[in-house]
């Protein structure tokens, strides 16, 4: 299907040629701009509603900053879709996401405009002022300007970098970003404090008249601009709690403003050009603006997959049988069974409930279930502080943001030896996130930590068990539980809960000549490769290992004297993961045997479908099934020979 951008933005290829139009016609541009996003999403598929909530701020930005010498850093990067298409990559929008196509983040070997690459949240302001600072330095008048959500602004390195913001004496813009969302409605006190600020009828009121006063006042030796300063301040201390934070941190604040009104950022941008320091723009958007169906469900629409534009049908796949369901719900549902059984159990993610699937028991059980936002190390350590209380915690965080809190996995939980149960959703190769959300590196940076046990379920049952056996008395360890995006492989998924014997894996199949040793859901690619190599005259064993740490080392012992070829599989690094574990045993123990280690390549892995991602990195059924055969090229040229 042929997508065609509107006249005006047809001939704007980078923001030089946006900057010829007149004020008057940046109305039109946003208008073309919206619907270009709407059109490409609808037929391609991407995150949605982020980048409508952010059009009009878009073109403000690139129509008064000299980007990209002035250097433009987005949070997170799930609204920098109209960023992307004013900047040259309009024509290529298309493949967004898609394998060998554009990133959906900002990304620095994309584009110059990218400035640096996002996809983990509240890290905007950090760089934005290392380039302020660096500048600075070098004695370069270019600016630096950071676009970060009310729900990434929740994170500790956001205050973090505030703090240090306002005394490093550097030309850096904070734009808050307001709409009162992330992927799901924000929550906490932050929240709270930006509804008082961008709410309260007196502030505003009294705002704009003093401001407009100010605009009369003579400035003169009498009445000086540094009295105008302590004016508004003084306003700002009276009507508002403002000043209590960002201007208590030496970061000047401005606004609350319209974020879709496109005339007044363009003029108030204007005039913080001029304003040297640390400032912070305060604007008011809507998620989803401008297609009404997200802006009354913004979680849906975050990412909503391919749809009807003009309908709003979000469609589904055609299906003929009952399908799995996925890992995700499997957890949500099975934490709500637990919960019911058991009253010392608990949940808590960091602002992903929807993702997670916790969602279900946080409706059901709102007092045992917690959306702490985007905190990753709070919600570790309040999990670890739940768990000295005797409680049951299941910390459901992401694999990839699981290592922003690595330091308090190490310190407050395995050192103190508290059963936290971390649910590392996402593990292994997510898909068209890309390489800033894959889960690649969980098995090397738990297997090393003491004191853990380390498990990944090979189908919806196992992901059953596990999380039963987590959370029994008798279990006294931290217990990690890794599992992919979407769908299992078990339709009727409701089985009975039992206890799996912590460090046991289990035989699958007897074979001749050569083991294959899977770890978790790949073990699904090995059986779909042992029923293709057996029409070749091949017979390969099947173990799954169900634990990394404690590994079954009977099982291996087992393995090892019976077979002197061994594939390994998984959906993490072969550096350091699984497969170096299987070496480790091999070599502790004096076996000899050939080791063909599948799993993710020591390389970034770029985005694509997840099936088009296990082909590229060949722990695929296809690549193993090769792997076995390259194994076994020796008998099988011999047995050709012999006829």
């Amino acid at each position: 299907m042929q997508i065609t951008a509107g006249p005006l933005l047809q001939v704007i290829n980078s923001p030089d040629d946006l900057k010829k139009l007149s004020r008057k016609q940046l109305h039109q541009v946003c208008d073309e701009l919206r619907q270009y996003i709407v059109d490409v999403v609808s037929v391609h598929g991407g995150h949605f509603a982020a980048s409508l909530g952010v059009v009009e701020l878009s073109v403000a930005l690139h129509y008064i900053y000299n980007t990209p010498y002035d250097q433009l850093v987005w949070d997170v990067g799930h609204q920098a879709y109209g960023h992307k298409i004013l900047t040259g990559r309009r024509d290529n929008f298309p493949t967004n996401r898609k394998y060998k196509g554009l990133s959906g983040f900002p990304k620095r070997s994309e584009s110059v405009y990218d400035t640096f690459g996002v996809g983990h949240s509240s890290t905007s302001i950090s760089a934005a002022l290392g380039m302020a600072m660096a500048a600075k330095y070098k004695g370069e008048n270019r600016k630096a300007v950071a676009v970060i959500g009310d729900g990434s602004m929740t994170a500790g390195m956001a205050f973090e970098a505030m703090n240090h913001a306002g005394v490093a004496d550097s030309d850096v813009l904070i734009i808050l970003n307001d709409n009162c969302m992330s992927i799901d409605p924000n929550v906490g006190a932050l929240k709270e404090y930006l509804t008082d600020i961008s709410t309260s009828p007196t502030y505003n009121k009294v705002r704009d008249e003093i401001w407009n006063l100010m605009g009369k006042l003579p400035i003169g030796k009498n009445f000086t601009r540094d009295m105008a300063g302590k004016l508004e301040a003084s306003v700002k201390n009276v009507v508002t709690k403002s000043s209590n934070l960002f201007e208590a941190l030496q970061i000047r604040y401005f606004g609350p403003i319209d974020g879709h009104n496109i005339t007044k950022l363009v003029d108030t941008l204007q005039d913080l050009k001029k304003i040297p320091g640390p400032k912070l723009l305060h604007i008011i958007t809507v998620k989803g603006k401008g297609y009404s169906l997200a802006e009354k469900d913004q979680t849906k629409w975050h990412a909503p997959g391919l749809f009807d534009k003009v309908t709003g049908e979000i469609y589904k796949k055609k299906i003929d049988a009952p399908q799995p369901p996925k890992y995700q719900d499997v957890f949500g549902h099975t934490m709500i069974e637990l919960a019911e059984a058991n009253d010392k159990v608990m949940g808590v993610t960091p602002a992903m409930p929807s993702g997670s699937s916790l969602k279900f028991m946080m409706e059901k059980m709102p007092h045992r279930a917690f959306d702490v936002g985007i905190c990753e190390q709070h919600a570790v350590t309040l999990s670890a502080g739940l768990a000295t209380q005797g409680l049951r915690v299941f910390c459901n965080i992401y694999s990839s943001f699981m290592q922003r809190a690595y330091d308090q996995v190490v310190h407050d939980v395995a050192i103190q030896k508290l059963p936290v149960v971390f649910c590392l959703d996402r593990a292994g190769l997510v898909g068209e996130d890309g390489p800033t959300h894959h889960g690649c590196y969980d098995i090397p940076y738990m297997r090393c930590i003491p004191n853990l046990v380390v498990s990944a379920p090979m189908n919806e049952q196992e992901l059953r068990n596990l999380m039963y056996t987590a959370q029994l008395e008798n279990n006294h360890y931290p217990f990690v539980i890794r599992y992919p995006r979407g769908e299992g492989t078990m339709p009727e998924w409701r089985t009975p809960l039992e206890e799996v014997t912590i460090g046991k894996g289990r035989k699958l199949k007897d074979g001749a000549d050569v083991a294959i040793l899977s770890f978790g859901h790949p073990g699904n690619f090995a059986q779909a490769a042992i029923r293709e190599l057996r029409t070749q005259g091949m017979d390969p064993a099947h173990y799954d290992l169900r634990f990394v740490k404690p590994i079954d080392e009977d099982l291996l012992h087992e393995a090892f004297s019976k077979y002197n070829k061994i594939v390994t599989v998984e959906d993490g690094t072969v550096v350091g993961g699984f497969g170096s574990a299987i070496l480790e045993f091999m070599n502790k123990n004096n076996y000899q045997a050939e080791v063909k280690i599948l799993g993710i390549p020591d390389r970034l892995v770029e985005h694509g479908s997840p099936k088009e991602l296990h082909r590229e990195c060949e722990y695929d059924a296809q690549g193993i099934a090769d792997a076995v055969r390259e194994l076994m090229k020796d008998k099988v040229t011999a047995s050709v020979l012999h006829g």
